[in-house]
């Protein structure tokens, strides 16, 4: 029984880690670089130690510097939040050859679903349908070339020990496939340590559908229903909504029950999500399997009133579940965008200083958020600002609520892709929940100059 969390992160989650922790009564440690000393989560925790200078290299991936950070704190346990080291089964074998408890899934599990052909092969005995693909690594070219003529195309060339786009690259023509090879495996290699590619075939037009598990390690494992994540640029997710407008209750029902059978062949625990891609025809397949807290967790905390970052630690301490399948209810609709500090025609990132910060409020809004007015935005991490999140009885209303919330939504001083998500909820095809993963280009593409 732990009583005080390392958090191995920064940003809007590191502070969500807190105020979880907090409630049930543990103490906290913050880390930060030194271009982080000022940022909230530092202010907020009970206890703040400096891990090294800005590159996140020396710092939140400096695992040295973590543990002495835990050593010296008197730390028992470490929570290590979602990038950086959360899926990392080396890092938490530390953590846990230390003495500390580790809040996650085990090591050998993270292990398992970090490769993606690993993963692949055991969800597939488990039963979930795959994609046609290369059922295990592409060792080189020449093998690559013969498995895409008899699958035909397209393909997607994707890394092994991948994750977020990269090591990831469409193949249309089979003439481009040597190039992309050579393209996605030096990415994968620089992004992962990792070069090794796999091949499957490529779905114009899909969405993006991935369900929440929670299990305890006593075996007892459930859903919490799924998450709608087809707005995304460069495989980057930029809005969430749950329930997925593209599911009826009979394939929510079968989806749900399939990803609990195939994690408990596992013998997963924790919080956990399965990414599945669904085509046109309502067929889904299995994509991957993320063992970590994801950015978008608190759509389904408002649909179903489970506070995720509360259960994952109190399941690392041990407790039950608690809760049946049966117990599970869904309500209502929400909606959350990711808010960052980027163009929101280039994309490009906007480092600075905010001058002027006025988050919106009222009734089913939420905003989860580590920025305040004269805090200055770093290029050296990721650019999310925040999450606004909106829950309504019903997706049009949350719209409504959506629209009204981003209107009120004042960040000044650097660029945020607030714009862009105005502009989505002008699209017809997001109003009418009838859109797919190509949907972040349809709406830039009259914004777009052309020539």
């Amino acid at each position: 029984m732990f009583k005080k969390i390392l958090i191995a992160n920064r940003g809007e989650i590191a502070l969500r880690i807190v105020r979880a922790a907090r409630e049930l009564g543990l103490a906290t440690v913050a880390v930060h670089s030194t271009a982080d000393a000022e940022a909230p989560h530092v202010r907020f925790a009970d206890e703040s130690i400096c891990i090294g200078p800005p590159a996140a290299a020396d710092s939140y991936l400096n695992v040295p510097a973590l543990m002495s950070a835990a050593e010296i704190t008197g730390a028992d346990a470490v929570h290590p939040g979602y990038g950086f080291l959360s899926e990392n089964a080396e890092f938490a074998e530390v953590v846990s050859s230390c003495g500390l408890c580790w809040i996650g899934p085990p090591p050998e599990i993270i292990r398992l679903m970090g490769n993606k052909v690993r993963a692949r092969e055991a969800m597939q005995a488990a039963g979930l349908p795959l994609l046609p693909g290369s059922g295990g690594p592409v060792h080189d070219i020449d093998e690559a070339v013969a498995l895409a003529e008899t699958l035909g195309g397209p393909l997607i060339l994707k890394a092994s020990a991948g994750g977020g786009g990269r090591g990831m690259k469409i193949v249309r023509e089979l003439d481009q496939l040597p190039k992309l090879f050579a393209t996605a495996a030096a990415e994968a290699q620089a992004a992962f340590g990792n070069g090794e590619l796999y091949l499957e075939r490529y779905l114009d037009g899909p969405r993006h559908i991935e369900f929440q598990v929670l299990g305890d390690s006593q075996g007892h494992l459930i859903h919490l229903g799924e998450r709608e994540c087809s707005v995304q640029r460069r495989h980057q997710k930029l809005v969430e909504e749950a329930p997925s407008p593209a599911l009826s209750p009979a394939l929510r029902a079968e989806m749900g029950e399939r990803t609990v059978e195939a994690l408990r062949s596992v013998g997963y625990s924790s919080v956990g999500t399965v990414e599945y891609l669904l085509d046109r025809e309502g067929r889904y397949y299995f994509m991957e399997t993320n063992t970590r807290i994801q950015v978008e967790h608190p759509v389904t905390e408002m649909i179903t009133g489970i506070d995720l970052v509360r259960e994952q630690i109190r399941l690392a301490r041990g407790e039950a579940l608690g809760r049946r399948q049966e117990d599970i209810t869904f309500r209502g609709h929400a909606i959350e965008v990711r808010v960052n500090a980027e163009s929101p025609r280039t994309w490009a990132p906007s480092p600075g200083v905010i001058r002027g910060y006025h988050p919106p409020g009222g009734f089913g809004v939420r905003v989860d958020a580590a920025i305040y007015e004269q805090y200055r935005v770093v290029p050296f991490y990721d650019s999310l600002l925040a999450k606004l999140v909106v829950y309504a009885e019903s997706r049009p209303v949350a719209l409504r609520r959506l629209e009204r919330a981003l209107n009120e939504f004042v960040i000044e001083g650097i660029e945020t892709n607030l714009p862009f998500h105005q502009w989505l909820l002008e699209h017809p095809g997001f109003a009418e929940g009838r859109y797919d993963t190509g949907v972040v280009e349809e709406v830039l593409a009259p914004l777009t100059p052309s020539g």
